[in-house]
């Protein structure tokens, strides 16, 4: 989701917006926070970034437009838009959120910035060795740079690799202030298993182009941190694994049906359909949890499946492209002309294209290693009962299958909102606790065969 606003429209004028808004999207099923950091600059413009935690979205660019007390947020990406009126105190933006099939209130609330950002990245030396690492995927030919830590007492110790979703990521799969695989990894490490995350393709240290990657791709760079691990000599040989989240845990699962395979894999929020099948899903899903009705779901339901359908019949690019963007124009009207090119680029690019063909449940029948799946029954995109049950029918010849649905737990595998704890008097989000004992335990128990 992309917004923009202000700059493409001057310099604004009236009550300085420095420093960070948020405020709630309410939804029948739920709601989504949304978050705003912005920056005066010298001309009188904004620089400005944009955070949705429960969609992944994370640091991206906005613009914002005044018009004497009222703000406009334009997100040409996603079609939608918000305008609000500033508040006589100019604590709060109250306004509405527009977007397709959906109109609903939104109040965002003003946090000043925080006065001295470095301490914010301040933290104690953790009780375990950390160390800065590169290792080499030689079916790529390519250098990928990670963060190996290494529990404190005497080894060997089990080991695990760790794969981020779909998307480029660093090492922690950073999502605004939420960091995911950091967070497990600290939970992981501090308990007696080594861990090893590192830089998707062409982020931070690694080299390569992640946009063009194909998740065959991935499971090398997988494979070559198993390699790695399994030569250091503070790590248990036999007891190395790999533990993906979303797309990274489908990786997870391919991995283990090659040569070579890992000792163990866990799966958290795996897909066990394929990707046609999954967009519509989640496309679906979306709709219900912002409180669309049912025969408007089932109609917009219907177009997208059609737009999928055109995608993957026409195997011309260019083709399908002008095919996607009229059909865009159609169901909304709204969008802009560069939103449209934009949006009908992305649905037919390689990498979607690949996303719908794959099937990831096809080559797991031939995955003997002990597999741990999670999902949560919060999880938007990746719908909990339908995926756990076609990856555990896929599975049967693994000889150890454990499968698990975690109450509460969104795709972020973040805890129910009033389970955040509280920092500095905010609620903040975390990794399940439960997910990381369950993690916990499981590996532990599997390394002590």
């Amino acid at each position: 989701m992309l917004l923009t606003g202000a700059g493409a429209f001057g310099a604004p004028a009236g009550p300085k917006l420095d420093g960070i808004w948020k405020g709630p999207l309410k939804m029948p099923g739920g709601e989504l926070e949304v978050v705003f950091r912005l920056i005066g600059l010298a001309d009188g413009s904004y620089f400005a970034t944009m955070d949705v935690p429960k969609q992944k979205v994370s640091r991206m660019a906005v613009k914002v437009e005044m018009r004497g007390d009222t703000v406009v947020l334009v997100a040409q990406e996603a079609g939608s838009r918000f305008t609000g009126q500033l508040g006589p105190d100019g604590k709060q933006v109250i306004g509405t959120w527009h977007q397709p099939g959906l109109d609903t209130p939104l109040t965002l609330t003003f946090t000043p910035a925080p006065v001295n950002p470095v301490t914010a990245k301040i933290r104690l030396t953790p009780p375990y060795r950390e160390d800065e690492v590169t290792f080499i995927n030689p079916v790529a030919s390519l250098r990928l740079s990670g963060m190996l830590t290494i529990p404190a007492g005497v080894g060997p110790f089990p080991a695990v690799v760790l794969v981020s979703d779909a998307g480029a990521h660093d090492r922690d799969a950073t999502v605004g202030d939420y960091r995911l695989l950091g967070a497990l990894a600290d939970y992981l490490t501090r308990r007696g298993i080594a861990v090893l995350r590192f830089d998707d393709r062409g982020i931070a240290g690694s080299a390569g182009d992640f946009n063009l990657t194909t998740t065959e791709g991935l499971v090398t760079d997988v494979q070559a941190g198993i390699a790695f691990l399994r030569a250091r000599p503070e790590i248990d040989f036999s007891h190395v694994g790999v533990l993906g989240h979303g797309e990274g845990g489908n990786v997870a699962l391919l991995t283990a049906a090659k040569p070579a395979p890992p000792a163990f894999v866990v799966a958290l929020a795996a897909a066990g359909l394929p990707g046609s099948m999954m967009a519509v899903q989640q496309h679906a899903a979306l709709l219900r949890s912002q409180g669309m009705a049912t025969a408007q779901v089932e109609a917009a339901t219907k177009q997208q499946q059609a737009m999928l359908d055109v995608i993957q019949q026409t195997p011309d690019a260019s083709q399908a492209q002008t095919m996607v963007a009229d059909m865009l124009r159609q169901s909304n009207p709204r969008l802009d002309a560069a939103t449209v090119q934009a949006r009908a680029a992305d649905l037919t690019s390689v990498h979607y294209r690949h996303f719908l063909k794959y099937n990831p449940i096809e080559p797991l029948t031939s995955v003997k290693c002990p597999v741990l799946l999670l999902t949560g029954t919060a999880d938007m995109e990746v719908e909990a009962e339908t995926n756990l049950g076609a990856l555990a029918k896929a599975l049967h010849n693994s000889r150890d299958l454990t499968s698990k649905k975690l109450a509460g737990v969104n795709h972020l595998f973040q805890p129910a909102p009033a389970e955040w704890p509280l920092i500095g008097g905010e609620s903040r989000p975390n990794f399940s606790p439960a997910a990381e004992e369950t993690i916990r335990v499981w590996i532990m128990s599997r390394s002590l065969k």
